[in-house]
């Protein structure tokens, strides 16, 4: 059996109970970085001493089938340096080959970057894409920011805090300066910073310099122009025409970028002064 286990993406108390036991009772680890995964077992206190095997963007497509192999005969660890395996990061190839190969793949949910950056970004929830970390080079970068211009979807990126600046500068450019967007740094650790504001302010802000690991949240299309109280408004607007007060909100926040649970909220207390 593979079995996929998310680690902590800063802080050592999101290890869960099921990853600790997981690494005592383990034989075979494929590791990110066996180096990293070494220190996750002394942080954690853990004597357990499996073989561990090196699986990274360099070496999986030659090491998947070996992984396979071995797990039709015993359990095969899987991690990443931070997160969920196979999230950009390593794992995807030897999940794809156990499945063509029967073998059982199981996972052990925990620590994501993704979904703690997009949960706490205030932007739409209901639909979102994750594009994984944005082009170094700038011609790539800029090419697939216009192609996502029209996409409806909150967006979510990893970039490197050096770059962090120029790539937001790109968005406001292929996006518009008034994007919606949120700048997470060095999320559940001791500097964990949630920078909100337009895709214009923040690259204002990044131009300072930014340290740590970074996600991007940015709106989708239309998520810049309606201001809240014009949104309030449009939730109204749709409860007048027999929407149910949930739908409406939910509607309007994909359509404006405001939450749905702000929307719900204003619009209750709306309601209420109105009684």
């Amino acid at each position: 059996m593979i079995i996929l286990a998310a680690t902590p993406i800063g802080n050592l108390g999101d290890a869960s109970r099921r990853l600790v036991e997981a690494l005592e009772a383990a034989t075979i680890v494929a590791a990110e970085d066996t180096r990293t995964t070494q220190r996750l077992f002394a942080a954690l206190a853990i004597q357990n001493r499996p073989r561990l095997i090196a699986l990274h963007d360099h070496n999986e497509k030659t090491r998947a089938a070996e992984l396979v192999e071995l797990a039709r005969d015993d359990d095969v660890l899987l991690l990443s340096d931070a997160g969920m395996p196979t999230i950009s990061d390593p794992g995807f190839g030897v999940v794809a080959a156990a499945s063509e190969a029967g073998v059982t793949v199981t996972v052990l949910p925990g620590p994501s970057a993704v979904l703690a950056a997009l949960a706490v970004s205030g932007l739409p929830t209901d639909r979102f894409t994750f594009e994984g970390f944005l082009p170094r080079k700038s011609g790539d970068r800029r090419r697939l920011l216009e192609s996502l211009a029209s996409e409806q979807r909150t967006m979510v990126f990893f970039d490197a805090p050096g770059r962090l600046a120029v790539s937001l500068s790109d968005m406001a450019q292929a996006f518009g300066a008034e994007r919606r967007a949120v700048v997470c740094r060095e999320l559940t650790k001791l500097h964990e910073e949630v920078r909100r504001g337009t895709l214009t302010d923040l690259a204002a802000w990044a131009a300072e310099g930014v340290r740590g690991e970074i996600v991007i949240v940015v709106g989708g299309a239309g998520s810049a122009q309606m201001a809240f109280e014009d949104a309030v408004d449009y939730v109204s607007d749709l409860l007048a025409q027999g929407k149910w007060l949930k739908d409406a909100c939910a509607d309007v926040a994909t359509a404006s970028g405001y939450s749905s649970r702000e929307l719900y909220n204003a619009s209750l207390e709306r309601s209420a002064g109105r009684g």
